[in-house]
């Protein structure tokens, strides 16, 4: 039934290749994904798959029964586009300025419907049944997934367990990253005000300037990971917005900065918020400002469990074969809020090649030149789908 699976993704390759088109052209921001709902709620049922659209905002879900009641698997894709401008100069470029799929979600959400319509073929040979998560906002903080589960998304019938694919661009395309235990880091954000004295910028002294006494702050909290952190633990602490000040012959009263937090050990993120805050202390008091901090929790590190990341693993030799399953040596310090799904149910998240240099598909996530070999969709989609079939053959996870 591999080959079966394999051979359908073949034969499907143009209608993955306009999904993902007509989606990258109509990318939608986290909260916002309307008519990408819509549009995958009609094909799922173009495929005979019930569905429920509303489920934690724009979220679908579809449910696939197999020909006999068995164990049931999920399936997640993530929706959401970037506030990023596309600089790609291709026919499917982003319609939306300053919108774009530029973290693959727009490929994520074509490999599942085609997973979806590979397996509804198949579907009097399956013994289980199968969920389709399409989750809206896994870019914005808290994620999506926390309402989706709210609302119900892994009831009715609850999983035994979740499979969820990423763009890799660091692989070529034919190749998949697997990896045990955590796969990527916690995501934590953070946002600081500097409060100063305005005055005249000739007469410093009499001001307190609050944009010098920021950029000591965002220097030494730079510094927190490289002297404050053991240098054989993983963490990242970058700083990616500051505003402040109104004219350039005025001493700034008020600097707001925001930041975000990667860390791959538990105990290591409860500690970061003391020593960013300890620095802030410290740096105020010798500018004599004063200082807000506002700290916030995200997503937790994406655990993959053991069992259900070899199957994962045998199911993709088998259809790649085994010198094109890369087992991953190290976590990546990207977050994914699919954590929260595997908090519930046994989960494992894998990487998709997606890389192609020669037709232009080089450039990292998030970029504004991201884009992929779409001959990642089929084998996506057949990964995927033959995934569905081994643990419905095998009885789930034992």
């Amino acid at each position: 039934m591999k080959h079966d699976v394999v051979k359908k993704a073949a034969s499907i390759k143009k209608e993955l290749i306009a999904w993902r088109r007509h989606i990258h052209k109509n990318p939608e921001l986290s909260g916002m994904e309307k008519n990408t709902s819509a549009f995958v709620a009609k094909v799922l049922r173009q495929s005979g798959i019930s569905v429920k659209t509303g489920i934690g905002g724009y979220g679908v879900v579809g449910l696939l029964k197999g020909k006999t009641k068995g164990p049931v698997i999920a399936l997640r894709a993530d929706m959401d586009a970037l506030p990023v401008h596309e600089k790609n100069n291709v026919s499917y470029c982003s319609s939306i300025p300053g919108v774009m799929h530029a973290c693959g979600h727009d490929v994520h959400i074509a490999v599942l419907l085609g997973a979806a319509g590979i397996l509804s073929t198949f579907k009097d040979k399956l013994f289980g049944s199968v969920k389709f998560i399409f989750q809206p906002s896994e870019e914005k903080s808290p994620g999506g997934a926390e309402d989706m589960i709210k609302d119900g998304a892994l009831m009715s019938p609850r999983p035994s367990a979740i499979v969820a694919l990423h763009c890799f661009p660091e692989y070529p395309v034919g190749k998949a990253g697997i990896r045990y235990g955590v796969m990527t880091a916690s995501a934590d954000s953070f946002t600081v005000v500097i409060k100063g004295k305005g005055g005249h910028a000739a007469r410093p002294h009499q001001a307190i300037d609050a944009i010098a006494t920021a950029s000591l702050a965002i220097n030494a909290i730079h510094e927190i990971v490289g002297r404050k952190i053991d240098p054989t633990e993983n963490a990242v602490i970058s700083i990616g917005k500051i505003t402040g000040g109104a004219a350039r012959n005025v001493v700034a009263d008020r600097v707001e900065f925001e930041g975000t937090i990667r860390t791959i050990d538990a105990n290591l993120r409860k500690k970061i918020p003391s020593l960013i805050e300890r620095t802030l202390r410290g740096v105020t008091y010798a500018s004599k400002a004063s200082y807000e901090f506002c700290y916030e929790k995200g997503c937790p590190s994406v655990i993959n469990d053991k069992k259900l990341t070899d199957m994962v693993r045998r199911s993709a030799i088998e259809i790649l074969g085994e010198k094109n399953v890369v087992i991953m040596e190290k976590a990546v310090m990207g977050a994914e809020d699919f954590s929260l799904f595997a908090e519930e149910v046994p989960g494992t998240l894998f990487r998709l090649g997606t890389g192609n240099a020669k037709k232009g598909a080089a450039s990292c996530l998030h970029s504004s030149t991201f884009d992929v070999d779409e001959g990642c969709l089929t084998i996506g989609a057949s990964l995927m789908a033959g995934m569905v079939v081994d643990f419905l053959s095998k009885g789930g996870l034992k």
